[in-house]
């Protein structure tokens, strides 16, 4: 096996199938963990002379995230119920999976939630909290709330403070921001009024707020898979 391999999803596939013998699909979560692990050091160093944080990317493709070793910002984020709190008292209290997503308009955003449900038990279990941050309201948010039953917590940065603090925020183009509004979808605006969203992203971070991990993909159809992120979680647990 190669890293490679370990990376190209048919194999992946091939290793977690059903059919697949229980010693081959354990070793091959380990060894995406490792992958995973190698390719966001990798993806760090590319962003080494990134641009500052607390700016908006033009595009999802220059959008230049936290790197792991970095602290997660002391940002104020919103309950589903509009009450403030404080990301670092938060992230304090336990080692958390901060997940940055869409809205609750984007499939590819619910299909992902709806995959870390089948192993947020796993997850606290470990000794994680998951955070979801999105932009849209605290009134959404509610409505997400009640038509689901995660353990996840959802947060509101409709002031895209921590979108823009952890450098995933992208400002939408107008061609696809009047296609989205065809759809009844609107989106939150920054203090230009220009549509912003993040790519969509995910943060694993110690009770000190360093990031040990990260997985931030401009294509927004392109989500690790819920096996992914177990994998990673577990061989980090040590670590936080």
């Amino acid at each position: 096996l190669n890293l490679q391999n370990v990376l190209d999803c048919q194999y992946i596939s091939a290793f977690f199938s059903p059919g697949a013998p229980p010693e081959r699909r354990g070793l091959m979560k380990r060894l995406v963990a490792m992958a995973m692990l190698m390719f966001g050091c990798i993806a760090g160093a590319s962003n080494a002379y990134a641009l500052k944080r607390g700016t908006i990317a033009e595009d999802a493709d220059s959008v230049t995230p936290l790197l792991n070793g970095q602290v997660a910002p002391k940002t104020t984020l919103k309950m589903a119920d509009g009450s403030p709190v404080s990301l670092q008292a938060l992230t304090m209290q336990k080692p958390s999976i901060v997940l940055f997503y869409r809205g609750g308009w984007c499939p590819y955003c619910n299909e992902q939630l709806a995959q870390l449900k089948d192993i947020e038990k796993d997850l606290v279990d470990m000794g994680y909290q998951i955070l979801a941050i999105s932009p849209e309201s605290p009134e959404r948010l509610q409505e997400q709330k009640l038509e689901t039953e995660f353990l996840v917590t959802l947060l509101s940065d409709d002031k895209l403070d921590t979108i823009r603090e952890f450098g995933v925020g992208f400002y939408l183009d107008t061609v696809t921001e009047l296609k989205y509004k065809t759809y009844g979808i609107n989106l939150t605006k920054d203090e230009s009024g220009n549509s912003v969203l993040p790519a969509p992203s995910i943060f694993m971070l110690n009770k000190k707020g360093q990031v040990l991990f990260s997985y931030v993909n401009p294509d927004f159809k392109v989500r690790p898979s819920a096996d992914l992120v177990l994998a990673v979680a577990k061989t980090l647990k040590k670590e936080m």
